[in-house]
């Protein structure tokens, strides 16, 4: 099932299932109060005609993957396999409890076509948004074209300890296997890090592609458990994880496990995360937006 005939699924129904009723229901659409933030007034608006949502409090909006991916806190890939499973009456809705089947049900959602060094000019113009320097970008990610049902895009290519990537581009957030990519050596320090992006801002930041330690990059703090034993055995760790509810869920569950721990998130605890600090330190023009459409 693609990504369209995914999207007719009526978003009132997806609420409803949630236990998420109208605050006001004027017949061809409803006001909601928010379940993405903490909402007294309803505000959030779902067209039933076009099936269509958006949160005048936050500013955002769209069709129903892009509402699932934000109350689910999952990407693209994985919405679209969790409302597949609930249109065909399957019980693997939840965000909890998921099976292995994701990684094929993924991978099948998601093919590779090819794998190229980085040099797409709209990708380079993404990274430089991110503040994120070339050179450390080369050296540890690709140029990834893929393909999603009959249309073919390309994004900023990371590998996972499974073989699979972790995409990245403007538009589209997701991964063709769910696992942490690890560094392993004979290091007795660990630095620790929510996603890639944030890898990459802080090889940018510290100007070194190489540093001395082992690299844990969790690529989702669900992975966070496959990583444990592997951090938990070096001497020092040292975590940049994200200043939000499941970071510091995170940090706790690390704290719990880790015998001299450092948590990071300290140095740039008025930003969401490593590279929002980057980029508030490294301002870049705008560039003319490009989708990550295949040229």
């Amino acid at each position: 099932m693609d990504a369209k005939a995914i999207n007719k699924f009526p978003i009132r129904e997806y609420l409803a299932a949630r236990g998420i009723r109208p605050a006001k229901d004027k017949g061809y659409y409803g006001l909601y109060h928010s379940p993405l933030r903490e909402d007294h007034m309803p505000s959030m608006k779902v067209d039933y005609d076009k099936n269509l949502w958006i949160d005048y409090g936050a500013g955002e909006g769209g069709t129903l993957i892009d509402l699932v991916m934000r109350m689910e806190r999952c990407d693209a890939g994985e919405a679209m396999w969790r409302l597949e499973q609930r249109i065909s009456g399957m019980p693997a809705f939840s965000f909890h409890g998921y099976s292995n089947l994701v990684s094929s049900h993924r991978e099948s959602a998601i093919a590779i076509e090819k794998v190229r060094p980085l040099e797409n000019p709209a990708l380079l113009a993404y990274l430089t948004e991110r503040g994120i320097d070339f050179a450390v970008a080369r050296a540890h990610c690709s140029e990834v074209h893929y393909r999603v049902a009959d249309k073919s895009y390309f994004a900023v290519g990371f590998r996972n300890d499974a073989g699979g990537w972790e995409l990245r581009n403007r538009y589209f957030k997701g991964c063709t296997s769910k696992a942490p990519t690890t560094r392993r050596g004979d290091y007795l320090t660990c630095f620790v890090f929510e996603g890639f992006m944030d890898y990459l801002s802080f090889l940018t930041l510290k100007r070194n592609s190489n540093p001395p330690h082992s690299i844990v990059v969790l690529n989702s703090v669900t992975n966070l458990a496959k990583a444990v034993p592997f951090i938990a055995s070096h001497e020092r760790v040292y975590i940049y994880l994200d200043n939000d509810e499941t970071g510091r869920k995170a940090t706790a569950e690390l704290k719990a496990t880790c015998r001299n721990l450092s948590d990071q998130s300290i140095h740039y605890r008025q930003y969401n995360d490593l590279n929002d600090y980057l980029r508030s330190r490294r301002p870049v023009k705008e560039h003319r937006r490009s989708r990550g459409h295949k040229l």
